[in-house]
């Protein structure tokens, strides 16, 4: 990769994409990209002085990036096959290489901190950077989301040869790095329109222990059914929320809304850490990234300050508006695992109160593998509001919508609806806490109920004054 001076992103838009665009714009490169629409991260990244075009014409390709000697072209595989952009560079013989490639090369040049898993490893990940970034240590890292403490998904360090990065399952990507570390949050099977069977998927993460430099170490979440294959010189450490992994979390005790507890290694304990982000879920998530960061030399009260400072990750269990009525929370949960955590921790946070959830299915492979385990995990709210499939990378399956989902959910209160309906719908009601869930582009939504609910609560206090003047009147 040294020999180029410019590099050309074929969906630049994607979170783990748009962090090799930074990543290479910081280091002075010349960068642009395509994406087939516009979003917050696109207006985020051309902000920053990177050329985006949402045209797939090859007309529309900058002419600095047409030059096959000085220009490399990073590639996800969400891009279709017949992409015209993608053909004019394969038809003029330009370097392509996928984003995780090129994340792979980055792995060989330093010590990658690599944390995979079907899901908790974009908010383990994060911490990890945080824990390390605001250390002694130091890192650079590549995230699978934006960063609350950093308003970024990308950290770099000239002062460090750490760097942390989100090792994607999908096409086997992660099958591409090098790690020096790794953790493994989770194996439920996930992505079968690539792996076909469960016993693939799990096999791909075999493959995936197996790339772990000597000297390094793999931390593994207790009772995952991974049979590790590991270089001779790489450590093997377990860890949990409360289970007593090598690496696990005692004493965990929730007050005024705040979650503190113990962590302990194998030869240590740190008393008394404070979650910055209250949730119990991030307790294990924080485990595992405790054990990262005090395996790699962070001390005892870097651990404690770091934990306590950690503000989250956009998308990831939100809160965005609350007044003294109603909750709005936003969470990026879109497998059945995900889903079910997630609302398992909004009911420890809100007890006795009643969750509305909106949740739009993503992809069509997805919602007809999982379809009955979405339909268990969405029964655990007391209104479901399902939104139409969003598709993705995929082509309509026949026979798979939500009503897939829908049929299965026991809950009474349920209904599809139209994305165009759902303010009128979700207005229509009596509200309490409603969240939002999913990894398509209902994230659009958010701020449209975000303000309706704004509207709504000053409507309610004018109201309330104007009762209040009158009785003293």
């Amino acid at each position: 990769m040294n020999k180029f001076t410019r590099y050309y992103f074929l969906g630049i838009g994607g979170i783990g994409m748009s962090a090799l665009a930074r990543y290479f714009y910081t280091k002075g490169f010349i960068t642009g990209g395509y994406d087939r629409s516009s979003s917050k991260l696109t207006d985020d990244l051309e902000s920053e002085g990177i050329s985006i075009c949402f045209d797939d014409a090859v007309s529309c390709i900058p002419d600095e990036f047409k030059q096959a000697k000085s220009t490399l072209v990073v590639l996800t595989p969400a891009i279709p096959d017949k992409h015209p952009q993608l053909q004019f560079f394969r038809d003029n013989n330009f370097k392509i290489l996928k984003r995780a490639q090129v994340l792979g090369d980055i792995t060989r040049q330093s010590k990658g901190i690599c944390i995979a898993g079907t899901h908790g490893k974009t908010t383990t990940s994060t911490i990890t950077a945080h824990l390390l970034y605001q250390s002694q240590v130091m890192c650079s890292a590549f995230l699978g989301g934006i960063s609350n403490n950093y308003n970024t998904n990308l950290l770099v360090s000239k002062d460090s040869n750490f760097v942390v990065i989100e090792a994607d399952e999908y096409d086997r990507s992660f099958h591409q790095l090098s790690p020096y570390m790794a953790v493994i949050t989770s194996a439920d099977a996930d992505h079968l329109d690539i792996y076909e069977t469960a016993q693939a998927f799990r096999e791909s993460f075999e493959h995936f222990t197996s790339l772990i430099k000597p000297g390094g170490a793999l931390i593994m979440r207790t009772g995952i059914p991974v049979t590790p294959i590991l270089q001779k010189g790489v450590k093997l450490y377990t860890y949990s929320m409360d289970e007593g992994g090598d690496f696990h979390a005692e004493n965990i005790r929730s007050d005024k809304g705040e979650i503190r507890f113990d962590f302990v290694t194998p030869t240590d304990r740190i008393a008394d850490v404070r979650l910055g982000v209250p949730v119990r879920i991030n307790v294990e998530n924080s485990v595992a990234a405790m054990a990262l960061a005090w395996l790699n030399g962070v001390s005892a009260e870097e651990l404690r300050v770091g934990i306590s400072s950690f503000s989250g990750i956009y998308r990831r269990f939100n809160t965005v508006f609350k007044s003294e009525r109603t909750v709005y929370m936003d969470d990026y949960a879109h497998h059945p695992s995900e889903l079910k955590a997630s609302i398992s921790s909004i009911r420890n946070l809100f007890p006795g109160r009643k969750i509305t959830g909106i949740f739009q299915p993503h992809l069509y492979s997805r919602t007809r593998d999982f379809a009955h385990e979405f339909a268990e995990a969405l029964s655990g709210l007391d209104e479901l509001i399902l939104l139409d499939i969003y598709p993705a990378r995929e082509l309509p399956i026949p026979g798979v919508n939500s009503e897939l989902i829908l049929k299965d959910v026991s809950i009474k209160n349920k209904i599809m609806c139209d994305k165009s309906n759902l303010i009128t719908e979700l207005f229509s009601r009596n509200n309490d806490v409603v969240v939002t869930f999913g990894a398509g582009d209902i994230d659009r939504m958010v701020p449209v109920i975000r303000d309706e609910f704004r509207r709504q609560h000053l409507i309610m206090r004018e109201e309330l004054k104007e009762k209040t003047e009158q009785t003293e009147a």
